[in-house]
């Protein structure tokens, strides 16, 4: 088995919730992309993408991820658009196991709907954007994942173990 965990979906899917339980449970280190950005930086995502466009936040994420990706017996929860860099998929795949948080947009909109600090949730109709993202994304979230846990209205502790057990069967025998 892998020994890097890897959490991949939309926005609002629980990558950062489920990944710090996931990470305590398993005595791991854990580590978000978009945190660790905003850390080096100094400044929001949003502040990123006002001031270098999405192009420059995806070439920050890409190195971050490069680098995160490198260390060993990590849990790490990556930005909703990271797996639309080639770069980022092969490295997501090389370097640990990686589980797809699938859930509606539907929900996810429910989730997110206040959430001011969304940079591509600034439209005219925020749920329509996330069925449209969640659309071109689902077959790169497919690609690279090689364990899918559907997400709803489940507690955290339920869906952590749902990850864990997934993790099981993949292990070796």
């Amino acid at each position: 088995m892998k020994k890097n965990i890897i959490l991949v979906g939309l926005m609002g899917a629980g990558k950062s919730t489920i990944g710090k339980n996931l990470a305590r449970s398993l005595s791991k280190e854990f580590y978000d992309s978009d945190r660790v950005i905003e850390e080096r930086t100094g400044v929001d995502i949003a502040t990123i993408f006002e001031i270098e466009g999405e192009q420059g936040f995806r070439d920050r994420e890409e190195q971050v991820i490069a680098e995160l990706c490198e260390q060993d017996d990590i849990v790490l929860a990556t930005g909703g658009g990271s797996v639309l860099r080639e770069a980022n998929r092969r490295n997501m795949c090389k370097r640990g196991h990686v589980v797809y948080l699938r859930t509606s947009a539907e929900l996810l909109y429910s989730r997110i709907r206040h959430d001011k600090k969304r940079p591509l949730m600034q439209t005219n109709n925020p749920l329509d954007t996330l069925k449209k993202l969640l659309d071109d994304r689902e077959p790169y979230y497919l690609e690279v994942s090689d364990t899918v846990v559907m997400t709803g209205k489940q507690k955290v502790t339920t869906l952590v173990r749902r990850v864990e057990e997934a993790l099981k069967q993949e292990a070796p025998k």
